[in-house]
C-alpha cells in the first residue's frame, strides 16, 4: 500500500474534525476573537481602501450573495464579499497575529461568514459549526505557514 501524502493526512484531520472537539477554552477564545475581528472590520468599512475595493467589487453578482459589514443593504458574491470585509479587517492593521507571522482572524472569519450567509435557508449552520470552521481554517492557516520556508525567515527579514 503506496505511503499516504503530507496532503493527504492533513485533509483527512481535517475533515474528521467536529463541534464536539471544540473544548470551552478554545469557544471562549475563538468568540473573543471572532468579536475583536467584527469590530476592526467595522472600523475597516471607514477607510479608503475598503471603499476603492468595495466599489470595483459591485461590479460582480450572482444568486447567491454575502453582507458587506456595516452596510446591510450591499451585497455581494461570497467570494467578494469575503475579500471586501477581509479588506475592511486588515486596513487599519490592528487585526490580530501570531507566530509564523500571519493576521489569522481576517483571512479566516470573513470567509467563513460570506459562506454561512450563502447557505440556502433551510441549510443554514449552527454556531458550533460556526465555530469549528473558524478554528479549522486558523489551524490551517498556521500550520500551512509554520512549514512554509518564507514564513520561517519572516522574523530575520524585519
Amino acid at each position: 500500500f503506496p505511503s499516504q501524502t503530507v496532503t493527504g493526512n492533513f485533509a483527512k484531520v481535517i475533515h474528521g474534525l467536529n463541534a464536539n472537539q471544540l473544548t470551552d477554552q478554545v469557544i471562549q477564545r475563538s468568540k473573543r476573537m471572532i468579536l475583536d475581528t467584527l469590530g476592526v472590520g467595522l472600523l475597516g468599512t471607514s477607510t479608503e481602501v475598503f471603499h476603492k475595493v468595495a466599489q470595483y467589487s459591485k461590479i460582480y453578482s450572482s444568486d447567491l450573495s454575502s453582507t458587506i459589514w456595516g452596510h446591510l443593504d450591499f451585497r455581494l458574491p461570497p467570494l467578494y464579499a469575503a475579500f471586501v470585509n477581509g479588506v475592511a479587517v486588515h486596513s487599519m492593521d490592528f487585526d490580530d497575529t501570531w507566530h509564523p507571522a500571519t493576521h489569522p482572524s481576517g483571512a479566516v472569519l470573513p470567509a467563513v461568514i460570506a459562506l454561512s450567509e450563502a447557505f440556502p435557508q433551510k441549510k443554514k449552520i449552527s454556531g458550533l459549526d460556526l465555530l469549528l470552521a473558524f478554528n479549522v481554517g486558523i489551524e490551517v492557516q498556521g500550520r500551512l505557514l509554520h512549514f512554509s520556508r518564507e514564513a520561517r525567515n519572516i522574523p530575520r527579514r524585519y
